[in-house]
């Protein structure tokens, strides 16, 4: 597994066994074929020299995702973070990465974060809004032990990046876990020394119950690119109960009469402001979609 800025973690068989970290370089190869190594790769490597725990990389084994912003490979959990308030929640950036998760075959974690700052019941209406998706939703403040011990479990088996807008408390959620439940393997413990969270560049560690968090500046702002606005209804768990019920086929669920998922929406069971989003980002896909061949 790439760790980030040329290290390499030789995975060991045994649980709770430190792995082994060589510092590799990537062979000419893969610049001619155009591939990066990136962290987060799985790769096939060559031990040059055991004493200095120097390799070289023969091969970059096939991904099942990456992102270019920031360039990470291979994530199979995203834990979005909001936070109650300062600042305001970005929504439609949750809602976007919910969908990016969807279309990558990631697992979204959403933490609700600085729930100690909570004054007018703001963490049950965004539970509200998302319980409703199916994925899980997990409440988190600093001040709370036992909260973080669920996010332990939530993290364990997984590699995991952190995606949110800036100040919801990414850098504190990250400080705390590298504190507490990485791993020690030689010289990445010193980490936690680092003081204050300023990351410049990927990195990934692994976790005490298996699997890696990434270290990673970035995703706190998403585009949508990889959707269409035929298929964005599919991306939306809720709208799922309504399916092929509609009077149209190929229905937007945006203007069209005898529409199931507005139906839903009018009764309750599909969240306003989520739906209302929906139709924004509806709007945007199709007009990009329609201005496509344009210059």
């Amino acid at each position: 597994m790439l760790m980030g800025d040329g290290s390499l973690s030789e995975d060991k068989s045994s649980e709770g066994s430190a792995p082994a970290l060589y510092t590799c370089k990537a062979r000419g190869i893969h610049r001619k074929e155009e591939l990066t190594p990136l962290p987060g790769d799985r790769v096939i490597f060559r031990i040059l020299d055991e004493k200095s725990k120097t390799g070289c990389i023969d091969r970059i084994l096939d991904r099942i995702n990456f992102f270019t912003r920031p360039a990470v490979a291979n994530i199979d959990q995203l834990a979005i973070v909001l936070a109650v308030t300062n600042p305001q929640p970005d929504l439609m950036l949750v809602d976007k990465l919910l969908i990016t998760c969807q279309v990558k075959g990631i697992r979204p974690l959403i933490i609700i974060n600085k729930i100690d700052l909570d004054t007018e019941n703001q963490v049950e209406a965004l539970k509200k809004v998302y319980d409703k998706t199916g994925f899980t939703v997990l409440p988190l403040t600093k001040f709370s032990p036992e909260a973080y011990d669920l996010l332990h479990g939530e993290l364990a088996g997984y590699t995991t990046a952190f995606a949110g807008q800036s100040g919801v408390g990414k850098s504190t959620i990250l400080n705390i876990v590298m504190n507490n439940w990485l791993m020690e393997t030689g010289d990445i413990s010193e980490k936690i020394q680092r003081g204050k969270h300023t990351t410049r560049h990927v990195q990934l560690f692994r976790l005490d119950k298996g699997g890696f968090i990434l270290d990673t500046p970035g995703f706190s702002a998403y585009t949508v690119t990889e959707v269409s606005h035929f298929d964005l209804q599919d991306y939306y768990p809720e709208f799922a109960k309504a399916s092929g019920s509609c009077r149209f086929k190929g229905c937007s669920h945006t203007s069209e009469p005898d529409c199931a998922v507005k139906n839903l929406f009018e009764k309750g069971k599909i969240d306003k402001g989520r739906y209302i989003r929906y139709t924004e980002l509806y709007r945007e896909l199709k007009e990009a979609y329609d201005n496509r061949y344009r210059r």
